[in-house]
């Protein structure tokens, strides 16, 4: 036996045991439509972008819309609500352009002592554009958080290899300045091994045929990968207008179903629920949005999913965990799973979250995959992190 499958042997008996454990505390938690803590959140930190992408409408979002300031996103971290916070994830708009971004990360270092003693990494969403700013904030940050046991995960969108993604993102040389900020974060990655890089892509209409391309580039680069197909929504992306100018033609589908079929995809459990969803029309997977995560609006309003069209609250208007805790937040925590947005999700990091806790389901795949593919899934979706 190899030392991997030796290593896997001895993890699956503590996994198992944990895996039921979560499994029977979320069936309670579903049934009463009580909340848990927290194990991952979404910040939205601006709607500012450089951007002006052709699948999603953050960027229309009035400039005169005020933005939290850091301090406030600091002063929500220090409640006693995120004891159990594992990963911290960012995101925009474009989250470079927030001027007061390396003070973030230095206050979330110094609450990690007593605020965010179990964080392990922190995600942040980029479309690449500002090379400079981008690594020099990187840089200078990395040895706090290497410091503290944090590993940051830097995402750059990248949605082809050369001038579609540029027709995507509507910005001059689009691809050259994220492959030059990927080529900048590669070379803080040899100094800095708590930096793990990674792609996200937007699969279009206009991107299909980019799949391959993409997923080379990033095997060549020693990037992992998040490719999901597009998400019509009026909450995250503002976007339901796209419909008709985003939909998928049965070539199309085709064409996806044999990217996600194809050896070597690591996103394993996607991958079979994008082909279910391409087949049928929808997934069968299960959720914990606002019971282990939930989504904050850079105004502040509160979405137990980013996916659905409203929130439960504005966190500068009510406490976060009167928000959480409310009638109206139970509601919606029992038919988690059942509602529309929900049947035809195609967002792979809620996965993520969703999966360690909920539990039956992660132990079925165990039992489906065996061992040695289920702990290559596990690893290369991060999850060595929830246990």
């Amino acid at each position: 036996m190899t030392k991997r499958g030796k290593r896997n042997n001895r993890n699956v008996i503590p996994l198992v045991g944990r895996l039921i454990g979560n499994g029977l505390r979320f069936q309670c938690l579903k049934y009463t439509g009580r909340p848990g803590r927290p194990v991952a959140v979404s910040l939205e930190l601006t709607h500012a972008c450089i951007a002006r992408c052709i699948m999603c409408n953050i960027w229309k979002i009035p400039r005169e819309v005020p933005n939290l300031p850091v301090r406030q996103w600091l002063d929500l971290l220090s409640e006693d609500l995120f004891s159990e916070l594992k990963e911290l994830d960012l995101t925009g708009g474009e989250p470079f352009l927030v001027r007061e971004l390396p003070t973030l990360f230095q206050g979330v270092c110094h609450l990690k002592h007593r605020h965010l003693k179990a964080l392990q990494s922190i995600a942040i969403t980029t479309n690449g554009f500002l090379t400079r700013r981008i690594c020099d904030v990187v840089g200078r940050s990395l040895p706090l958080l290497a410091a503290q046991g944090v590993e940051l995960v830097v995402v750059c969108a990248m949605d082809a290899i050369g001038p579609i993604h540029e027709a995507i993102r509507r910005v001059p040389n689009a691809w050259e300045r994220v492959h030059e900020t990927i080529q900048g974060l590669r070379a803080l990655r040899m100094h800095f091994p708590n930096l793990v890089i990674g792609l996200k892509t937007t699969i279009l209409p206009i991107n299909v045929h980019e799949l391959d391309k993409i997923a080379a580039y990033a095997e060549e680069n020693g990037l992992f990968t998040i490719i999901s197909p597009r998400i019509l929504t009026s909450g995250r992306y503002l976007n339901t207008d796209q419909g008709a100018d985003l939909s998928f033609s049965a070539a199309d589908i085709r064409r996806m179903i044999q990217f996600y079929r194809r050896e070597g995809y690591g996103w394993r459990y996607h991958g079979d629920q994008m082909i279910r969803l391409l087949q049928t029309g929808s997934v069968a997977k299960t959720c914990s949005c606002g019971f282990n995560y939930f989504f904050v609006r850079s105004n502040g309003e509160l979405f137990l999913c980013p996916l659905m069209e409203a929130g439960v609250g504005n966190i500068t208007e009510t406490p976060i965990r009167e928000l959480l805790s409310s009638p109206e937040a139970a509601r919606w925590r029992r038919r988690i799973g059942r509602h529309r947005a929900c049947r035809s999700c195609t967002e792979p990091g809620l996965e993520r979250y969703s999966l360690p806790y909920q539990g039956f389901q992660y132990l079925r795949l165990l039992l489906r995959m065996g061992r040695t593919s289920f702990f290559e899934m596990h690893r290369h979706m991060g999850l060595d992190k929830y246990f």
